[in-house]
């Protein structure tokens, strides 16, 4: 079976990436990314296979998945046939160690962290007895964001690495085969054409025409690499960039902030920034200065 490499679509500003899947079943093929990945399951059954491991899976399971481990979660069948009803729903925490978290190895206090990714590299299976606070860890991460999701996240693998000796290992023995250097090329690609031109009009024949394909198979080819559509992708960027200028204070008014991450009007912008991050551009503001007070007057009160 050939291994798909799938690119995380990491829109957004943060060192640890959620999605939450309601689906009629899970994404279909065999696939890897350069992200470890830890998977709770709410809802569906099944068969993972990870590695060279096969086993059923079922609600209130809870995955670690590593870095470029070839893996797939293969729904019932039963779900393909009723595939108009959401048979399956799942949470799937994302974090590239290398990138984003290798730095707080610095501290000796963070040791765990590197204790639970080596101890975790070939993929483990969370123990029904350590499954539930785990479980609320993995809602309160979904729920948050910025700062906040990154110590909630910290703190779920603090919870993991004190059990790790009573944990199943998924699969041993077994290397990673490196990154098939076409696709990483071809999504390498897309995702740099988009970073340097999100704020202007790209249509679907202008992206293709990157990567030398057509837009029909552009379609195709993107969104199952990403299980999202371009345009999805592409509106997730701006809002991130839009984010940023929110924070930095880089803006004159909320208009200027939606011309300027290429949206065609305020109230186009306003309504995907809404359904992208929950808030709308002023709820986002005005939150961030509040979190932000909350961190200096922490940081201020004595040890």
């Amino acid at each position: 079976m050939k291994v798909v490499q799938f690119e995380i679509p990491v829109a957004q500003a943060e060192s640890v990436t959620v999605s939450e899947d309601v689906l009629p079943f899970f994404y279909g093929h065999l696939h890897r990314h350069r992200e470890m990945q830890l998977t709770l399951i709410l809802k569906g059954e099944g068969t993972l296979l990870v590695g060279n491991c096969i086993k059923s899976f079922k609600a209130g399971d809870i995955y670690v998945i590593g870095a470029n481990q070839p893996h797939i979660l293969k729904s019932d069948e039963s779900h393909r046939i009723d595939a108009g009803l959401c048979n399956v729903h799942a949470i799937h925490i994302f974090f590239d160690y290398e990138k984003t978290l290798q730095n707080l190895m610095l501290f000796p206090e963070m040791e765990f962290v590197t204790k639970f990714i080596k101890s975790a590299t070939q993929g483990v299976q969370v123990p029904g007895e350590h499954a539930q606070e785990a479980s609320d860890l993995f809602f309160r991460i979904n729920r948050a964001s910025g700062f906040k999701r990154l110590l909630l996240f910290i703190k779920l693998i603090r919870h993991l690495s004190k059990n790790l000796n009573n944990y199943n290992l998924l699969t041993t023995g077994v290397a990673h085969p490196s990154l098939p250097e076409q696709e990483d090329n071809r999504m390498g690609k897309i995702f740099q054409f988009t970073a340097e031109h999100y704020a202007e009009n790209i249509t679907i024949e202008r992206i293709a025409s990157v990567v030398h394909i057509t837009p029909q198979a552009f379609c195709k080819y993107f969104k199952k690499h990403t299980l999202k559509t371009y345009n999805k992708f592409l509106n997730e960027y701006r809002v991130n960039e839009a984010c940023k200028k929110i924070i930095n204070g880089d803006f004159e008014c909320i208009s200027s902030i939606a011309y300027a991450t290429g949206f065609n009007s305020p109230i186009n912008f306003n309504k995907v920034f809404k359904k992208t991050t929950g808030k709308s551009p002023s709820e986002y503001s005005k939150e961030y200065r509040q979190e932000w007070n909350k961190a200096v007057n922490m940081l201020r009160e004595p040890a």
